[in-house]
């Protein structure tokens, strides 16, 4: 019998509790009000204002409504009020989101009640000689009623802050926001709405020591005195938002460099507009991202020359499916060609960016066509067609070991490719051929490398042969060439982000190696630009800003992503790969350059060779490149280009 009585205690307990959690659960749930619930309130307050004004002018011997039957006309007054409600839609926003928005809806409800009623009156009067309602019951019960109104949503929205703040403070990563003007202050409040949350606010960082002993939304303002990480380190912060639209881009890395130095997270959010709300202000607060810690400048681009050289024009863009090529489609759109050829041998990527490019608004026709450019015949057939005015040139093998393993695919694409359409193009009278090459033709130590600086000898050499006549419509062949590419494919950043998703180890060739880095659209821009301004036969150059060590650049990411190097994830070493220098060169050790009117672009003064002797060499070369030699294809490449040196490849024996 004890037993069973305990059973029946213990159970009755576990239902009582299981019902109490299943309550808190269901409130917590509750992330609004329903509408009849809030309308019942609301008559709640309109009931207990009337009372209270009745209370107040029967203490002064007045009387609120001066018939006997007063039910029917408080009936009347509450129901006048609901429909103000519904007129002025009081009930199309959620309570708990209630702003100085909803304050002035439901002051119009309650004035537009008082006119109608006053209204009401006057016309009633001027008939009968008496009033219904006494007028100053009117106003006092208008501003008592405005006021519960109000105060109710205010508690309730304060509540369901409060409510829903202590829910998450445990899970929530505690966050200071860097600035205290407007923009700082959009995203705080964007923030504290975001539902689910995903920071907990906790004061801002005033950086001008002005605002010491104020506070904003109720959280303190914080001066920096010291570095940010001593500060955050002081109230418990574990990740900083920045959001001061006055930092310059230098005051931006320096503040990013010393959270990420002690393993605090960044966020980063652009400019706010007015007229963004608060879930797109929510969404933009993102992490920074590695292309954020470049110390670079934003590219200024002569958008009429670019405009001059491509609008109403028929452009075709070779490669148009890689990361570059279609960089170079978006970028193109934006100056409204009549027409875009996008060509590419890749067939999946090429219909990806054909489904992006049919939502994008434009009236350039756009063309996708798969096409392998070392197929002479098939090229000849698209500039017959189409007579394309300007052309980038960005198809290329560009994978350094992939093609130390096959160069005879490197000439046939990288050499043979480019020549067919450089001859294509002079065929045809193309205005502007730009050619995209790569710093590794600089002092080359690798097929790659060379395949692509013999492509450069050729367009230089093309451009004295097909000016030879002094033609007016003579095409102008420019070559452009920078580093590597953040985020392009086959680039460090994609292969050390998949790393670290699986955590780890990082493989790095060596550690003393260093890359200069552009980002995608900084490239293509500057292509453009080149385009623009080349007059023929030129190597344009570009400033790459500061060389950065492939090991430090890996540290950055591991501590972007939250984790610490060398011990959530590891660093190894694997060695230099076949043809891989520990740094790249912009110049060879004989080449000069000339500055242009754009600081971020020089051209390179190389030794034309001409065009006869070097067309002989190269058809040579293809030639040998179709046997498949590798050796035979390799030793005439150096011959072609004396300063190819083989670095870390079997090919090294031909040097000697």
């Amino acid at each position: 019998m004890r037993n069973n009585s305990n059973r029946g205690e213990s159970g009755k307990r576990t239902k009582v509790s299981l019902s109490r959690e299943n309550l808190i659960r269901s409130i917590r749930d509750l992330s609004y009000l329903p509408r009849w619930i809030v309308v019942g309130i609301d008559l709640m307050v309109l009931v207990f204002s009337f009372f209270f004004t009745k209370l107040v002018l029967n203490g002064v011997g007045l009387h609120f409504i001066t018939f006997e039957n007063k039910v029917p006309y408080i009936c009347f007054l509450l129901g006048v009020n609901v429909f103000t409600f519904w007129i002025y839609r009081t009930y199309s926003g959620i309570i708990r989101h209630s702003s100085y928005t909803d304050a002035i809806k439901l002051l119009f409800s309650q004035v537009s009640v008082l006119v109608f009623f006053v209204s009401l009156n006057f016309v009633y009067q001027y008939f009968n000689g008496y009033k219904i309602y006494l007028n100053t019951a009117l106003f006092i019960n208008m501003v008592i009623s405005f006021c519960g109104l109000f105060l109710y949503r205010v508690v309730v929205k304060q509540v369901f802050e409060q409510f829903f703040s202590e829910r998450n403070d445990i899970k929530l990563p505690r966050t200071l926001i860097y600035g205290t003007d407007a923009n700082a202050l959009a995203v705080a409040n964007a923030l504290k709405l975001e539902v689910p949350s995903r920071f907990k606010i906790v004061g801002f960082v005033d950086r001008n020591s002005q605002n010491s002993s104020k506070r904003m939304m109720d959280l303190p303002i914080l001066i920096q005195k010291k570095k940010l990480p001593t500060l955050m380190r002081s109230v418990g912060a574990e990740s900083v938002i920045i959001a001061d639209k006055s930092l310059s881009k230098e005051d931006r890395l320096v503040i990013v460099e010393q959270c990420l130095e002690f393993n605090f997270k960044v966020y980063i959010v652009p400019l706010i507009t007015d007229w963004e709300n608060q879930k797109e202000i929510s969404q933009k607060v993102k992490s920074i991202q590695i292309e954020d810690l470049l110390e670079r400048k934003p590219i200024v681009l002569d958008g009429k020359s670019i405009s001059k050289q491509l609008k109403d024009k028929t452009v075709l863009i070779t490669g148009a499916a890689g990361s570059i090529g279609s960089e170079i489609v978006r970028q193109v759109l934006q100056f409204k060609p009549k027409r875009i050829i996008a060509v590419d041998q890749a067939e999946t990527p090429l219909h990806h960016l054909s489904l992006e490019l049919k939502n994008t608004d434009t009236d350039a026709a756009i063309l996708t066509i798969v096409a392998d450019i070392r197929n002479r015949d098939a090229i000849n057939i698209l500039f017959k067609e189409y007579l394309p005015e300007v052309v980038y040139h960005a198809a290329a093998y560009k994978h350094v070991p992939l093609m130390e393993e096959n160069p005879s695919q490197a000439i046939l694409t990288n050499v043979e490719g480019t020549k067919n359409l450089a001859d294509l193009a002079c065929e045809y009278k193309v205005r502007s051929f730009v050619m995209v090459s790569t710093d590794k033709a600089v002092n080359p130590s690798n097929v790659m490398g060379a395949s692509k600086r013999i492509a450069e000898k050729y367009v230089q050499s093309l451009q004295l042969k097909c000016n030879s006549n002094n033609e007016k419509k003579s095409t102008k062949f420019i070559t452009t060439r920078f580093g590597n590419v953040l985020g392009s494919n086959g680039s460090v950043v994609p292969l050390f982000t998949r790393q670290i998703a699986e955590g780890g180890p990082i493989t790095i060739t060596h550690p003393d190696i260093i890359r200069y880095f552009m980002t995608i659209p900084e490239a293509c821009q500057l292509v453009l630009e080149a385009g623009a301004m080349g007059k023929g036969g030129e190597i344009y150059i570009f400033d790459m800003g500061k060389p950065v060590k492939i090991i430090d650049l890996a540290r950055k990411m591991i501590k972007l992503a939250g984790f610490i190097p060398d011990e959530d994830i590891k660093i190894k070493i694997v060695g230099l790969r076949p043809g891989e220098k520990l740094y790249e060169e912009l110049l060879n050790d004989t080449a000069k350059t000339i500055p242009t009117h754009h600081h971020k672009i020089m051209i390179a003064q190389e030794v034309q060779e001409e065009f006869e002797i070097l067309h002989d060499e190269i058809e040579t070369l293809i030639t040998i490149a179709n046997f498949h030699k590798k050796d035979a294809i390799v030793s005439k490449m150096k011959k072609i280009v004396p300063e190819f040196k083989s670095m870390n490849s079997t090919f090294e024996v031909l040097d000697k």
